[in-house]
């Protein structure tokens, strides 16, 4: 009986320490976040790159595609950089909002190019 006792004793102090230690690291966020974390702008625009470079590997874009693609994206990328410029740095939310909305302007076209009918031959 001692020795039943003390097993369920043991297993008792066992899962008390164990499970509020589970609890906390997984609702604990990272000490340090990636700047796309941060920044929704910023990890738009990878998305956006990234979408660009599978249509041009999967050969659903053409290399002319793409490069009227990334020069949508890099006018959208110099236009962000001056807003950022004429308020200290940081995008206002009217400044987010016109982002957001080139952006979203800027997947269409993406989408629309791959999808149509020019494919380079893979």
């Amino acid at each position: 009986m001692k020795f039943e006792f003390k097993a369920v004793l043991f297993s008792a102090a066992l899962a008390a320490l164990i499970l509020p230690a589970s609890a906390q690291t997984a609702s604990t966020p990272p000490s340090d976040p990636t700047p796309q974390a941060t920044n929704p702008v910023a990890q738009r625009k990878e998305n956006q790159q990234e979408r660009i470079q599978n249509g041009v590997n999967s050969g659903a874009l053409t290399s002319t595609e793409a490069g009227h693609l990334d020069k949508r994206e890099q006018r959208l990328n110099n236009e962000t950089r001056a807003m950022r410029a004429a308020d200290g740095g940081k995008l206002t939310a009217a400044d987010k909002a016109k982002v957001n909305a080139q952006q979203d302007r800027l997947s269409h076209k993406i989408y629309r190019a791959k999808h149509n009918t020019n494919r380079t031959a893979k």
